[in-house]
């Protein structure tokens, strides 16, 4: 019987289960001092990796049943601090059927200090109110008429609930330490990705639209992530088929400069040095008004992309012209 949909997902296993490991290692020995600190630091970069399989996750089922998709879900909820399934709204709905337009709850002109790095640091902070929102939205839209999705969503809250209290109660300093504090990096830093792969981007261009990071051992930690074009093209692509499909489709019509070799040399060219936030041709990337928020979701429903507005629609247009 086939279990991973993809074989490429036992790697996604295994470091999920790595982070369970060095966790349980960090609970029981306990250390005291500095060397905390390398182990917090593996506990929050495991954190991230589990925050970005959650994306994985919602886009691309790892498991061939459906309960074991629903179980996966938990697992990793507890490894990135938020329930899995209230994911869907702000990320699936929002952003990426409306990238970049006022109904994108994650534009990155919410960005809005002239200081580069404080939007670096702060991004999340500043959009949190509109993605809780846009999960209320949805919350409330779904309740009557997708029953299923509101059932794994409270199974997933309750059980991370559950966990955080019974970890608090046996020892609210590791569990500050060793859980809460990756938990707050692993939400920091998949939320923070977005301004790194689409400020300065075209979201108009049907290949312009998003920042690639091409280097093959960032992305053999985050699952291909690093591949965001080709993701807004084809959501539902598997990650281990994105570098090929970059390659095949994207790479061709794509502004060679948005894909960039190094993450790190990125952000200290675009947050670090003075000077630094650029549109992807060079240009100068003033600070704009985001303007408020448009309705992404109506009574009937959420709103669907356009042809008109939305990355995919302006891709399928450049095809037929070509």
């Amino acid at each position: 019987m086939k279990i991973l949909r993809y074989r490429a997902d036992r790697r996604t296993l295994g470091l999920v289960g790595g982070w369970y490991a060095l966790l349980a290692f960090a609970w029981v020995a306990s250390p005291s001092g500095w060397v905390n600190v390398p182990l917090v630091a593996a506990l929050c970069a495991g954190g991230f990796m589990g925050a970005v399989a959650t994306h994985n996750a919602v886009h691309s089922p790892v498991f061939t049943a459906r309960w074991m998709n629903n179980l996966w879900q938990v697992v990793l909820t507890l490894t990135y601090g938020h329930p899995v399934s209230s994911y869907v709204p702000g990320h699936n709905l929002s952003h990426h059927r409306h990238t970049e337009t006022p109904r994108d709850v994650m534009r990155t002109d919410k960005a809005r200090f002239r200081w580069n790095l404080l939007n670096l640091l702060f991004f999340t902070a500043s959009i949190g109110p509109s993605i809780l929102g846009a999960e209320g939205q949805y919350a409330r839209y779904a309740l009557g008429r997708h029953p299923r999705w509101a059932r794994q969503l409270a199974l997933e809250t309750v059980v991370m609930v559950a966990a955080l209290v019974a970890l608090f109660a046996i020892d609210w300093r590791r569990t500050l330490l060793y859980v809460v504090i990756p938990w707050q990096y692993a939400a920091w830093g998949i939320v923070t990705m977005n301004l790194l792969q689409h400020d300065g981007c075209d979201p108009a261009s049907p290949w312009n639209h998003s920042r690639n990071f091409v280097s093959p051992v960032l992305n053999w930690f985050v699952f291909n992530n690093g591949f965001h074009g080709i993701h807004h093209l084809r959501p539902t692509l598997h990650w281990s088929l994105a570098p090929e499909s970059h390659r095949k489709t994207l790479a061709p019509h794509q502004d060679p400069r948005l894909d960039e070799p190094s993450m790190l040399a990125y952000v200290f060219r675009t947050f670090v040095l003075p000077g630094g936030r650029r549109n992807f041709d060079g240009t100068a990337r003033p600070v704009r008004d985001p303007g408020l928020d448009e309705a992404w979701i109506t009574p009937d429903g959420p709103i669907a992309a356009t042809a008109v507005t939305s990355v995919r629609g302006a891709h399928d247009r450049a095809l037929q012209a070509a």
